[in-house]
């Protein structure tokens, strides 16, 4: 069985998932779910053999339900992780593994900092408000797991932080977020192409050293 074969989509009533050609599939008798969460598991469970991946696309992303396998499968392979994760080198190994993260992450941070910063290239007269900016951008996009764009590997990080600081811009100095949008193909796009136009003439003002206006949202946003 091929791996597209294996992957469903949720039924509408427990027990059931629907594969790629829309037909409705009941779970084999003796299966269990096992939810998301600990990859290892996962891992084990899919080098077993019998499983089947239940994932859910909303818009365009794609979440995982968890996997379905065999019980016995399943508690077999717990029995062996739990074991092994209660033992000393595994405990060593996780600290070990933490601490790398953490250095990595500390690394993007500072390296997504730079990036934003290096957009903005505000005039030297606002490099506080750009300090103040550039942090709060940070501190929104760049948490793991976050889901923004700051944390894809698919464009140079040049690209991620001036998406970053763009949808920073869309949700906390404009009315995005209340904003009745027509379900028409293409208007939301368009209203995000807009409200883009408008932050991008914001950036420039301060890009030139123009005044600080007291009513820029940008201002009342980082404050």
């Amino acid at each position: 069985m091929s791996m597209e074969e294996r992957e469903f989509s949720p039924g509408s009533v427990e027990r059931q998932v629907i594969d790629s050609k829309g037909v409705v599939r009941d779970v084999p008798r003796g299966w269990i779910l096992v939810p998301p969460g600990d990859a290892a598991l996962t891992r084990r469970i899919k080098q077993a053999g019998d499983f089947w991946i239940v994932q859910e696309r909303k818009g365009r992303k794609v979440f995982s339900r968890g996997v379905w396998a065999p019980e016995e499968t399943v508690t077999s392979i717990q029995r062996e992780l739990e074991v092994e994760r209660a033992t000393e080198g595994f405990a060593k190994r996780r600290e070990a593994d933490a601490k790398r993260r953490e250095k990595v992450q500390g690394q993007y941070v500072g390296d997504f900092h730079a990036a934003v910063v290096e957009f903005l290239k505000f005039h030297p007269r606002h490099a506080d408000l750009a300090e103040k900016f550039a942090a709060a951008v940070v501190t929104h996009a760049t948490p793991v797991g976050s889901g923004t764009v700051a944390r894809t590997k698919r464009i140079p990080i040049e690209k991620r932080a001036s998406a970053a600081v763009i949808a920073w811009m869309r949700h906390q100095t404009t009315a995005y977020d209340t904003m009745k949008i027509a379900r028409v193909k293409g208007e939301r796009r368009e209203v995000r192409r807009q409200l883009a136009e408008r932050s991008r003439a914001i950036l420039d003002a301060y890009r030139r050293g123009q005044p600080v206006d007291p009513e820029c949202p940008l201002v009342a946003a980082v404050k």
